[in-house]
């Protein structure tokens, strides 16, 4: 049964990768979520993101926005494929390069169409750090 992530500082054990602690609770996530690395792969994403997605088979290792990457960005207008200037600006993305939380709004190709979110990005830190981001996305209707 997924699990709703909650976050607690209690919780942290210092033993325990920051990667690996959040991609062990994002895996098993009831809420749409991922987390990348520091170079843009996929650590975890709740099977709810996956299924939203259309996706065939584990995104895990994969990149996250490259050719063939896990999401398909899209344009707000035009619902073409986003431009490369425009997805640095994508919270997932933006939290891992400048180190601070990041939200906006975001479409993406889904298994049903284009999807609209909202998605708010917290940048993971370790020893000071950023080792990769946590995504949480909200689809809009």
């Amino acid at each position: 049964m997924p699990q709703h992530v909650e976050f607690s500082i209690s919780d942290l054990s210092p033993a325990v990768p920051t990667l690996e602690l959040w991609g062990t609770t994002v895996d098993g996530a009831a809420e749409a979520c991922l987390v990348i690395d520091a170079e843009q792969v996929v650590v975890a994403m709740s099977a709810s993101f996956e299924k939203m997605l259309g996706l065939a088979d584990s995104p895990v290792g994969r990149p996250l926005l490259e050719d063939g990457g896990v999401l398909q960005l899209l344009d707000f207008g035009d619902g073409q494929a986003l431009e490369l200037t425009e997805v640095a600006r994508m919270p997932t993305v933006l939290a891992l390069t400048s180190s601070r939380l990041a939200r906006g709004l975001i479409r993406i190709r889904c298994a049903d169409g284009p999807c609209t979110f909202d998605a708010i990005a917290t940048p993971l830190i370790e020893d000071g750090l950023t080792v990769g981001s946590l995504t949480f996305l909200s689809p809009i209707n």
